[in-house]
């Protein structure tokens, strides 16, 4: 019975990381699809937000499944419980991809402004973090999130700088308000994906030691 219990763990955790890949492949696609202005691209982004949420459902009902059949304790309980989280997560990145994705129309009649000012580099920041808060819960190895607060810093900052950046273009010609909008609302997008790489760090922290932190 125990060796059905965790084979089934390992299945959840392999079906659980399909999940995490396909939010993170949504989010890099929908910024490289801003980037290079592509609504093809954009559009293959928005076509899979069923699928994302098709893989939530089932994944989360795995989950109280494994739950109440086998009434797991200790770091087992954990796993699962860290696993829920990253389901939640990976779902936000995938909507976040999303809603990039659906900005992109919005923004294809004129060339970017100031090279889109931060946003790719804010973008493979965020999309790094993503990557190492993935690979910790795969690996088990915490070492590749100690320094998540420290990077959750500097994307607040870049943040904060595309607003006060875009809040300037706007000034000097109307005519950039609604793109530059648009600028400052990605950048939030981002930051919020990044937010959410630190909510799976921690979990995954917790997963590992039974330790409760708090990265800001």
């Amino acid at each position: 019975m125990a060796e059905k219990f965790h084979t089934e763990l390992e299945k959840l955790k392999a079906d659980t990381l399909e999940m995490a890949h396909l939010g993170r492949f949504m989010l890099r696609t929908a910024v490289d699809a801003l980037i290079r202005q592509d609504a093809e691209l954009a559009a293959s982004v928005v076509a899979r937000k069923e699928e994302i949420h098709r893989m939530e459902v089932r994944l989360e009902e795995h989950c109280y499944h494994l739950i109440a059949l086998n009434q797991p304790m200790a770091r087992d309980m954990r796993f699962i419980a860290c696993t829920l989280k990253l389901i939640t997560a990976s779902l936000r990145i995938g909507r976040y991809g999303k809603v990039i994705a659906n900005i992109v129309k919005e923004i294809l009649d004129k060339p970017h402004i100031a090279n889109l000012m931060s946003i790719p580099h804010m973008a493979d920041l965020v999309i790094d973090m993503v990557d190492d808060a993935v690979a910790a819960y795969e690996s088990d190895n915490l070492r590749l999130i100690d320094d998540f607060s420290s990077r959750d810093d500097t994307v607040d900052a870049l943040r904060h700088s595309i607003f006060r950046e875009g809040i300037t273009y706007m000034m000097e010609d109307p005519k950039n308000i609604s793109r530059c909008t648009h600028y400052i609302m990605v950048a939030r997008y981002l930051e919020r994906c990044a937010d959410h790489a630190c909510k799976i760090a921690e979990n995954v922290q917790y997963m590992e030691t039974g330790e409760r932190v708090e990265i800001h």
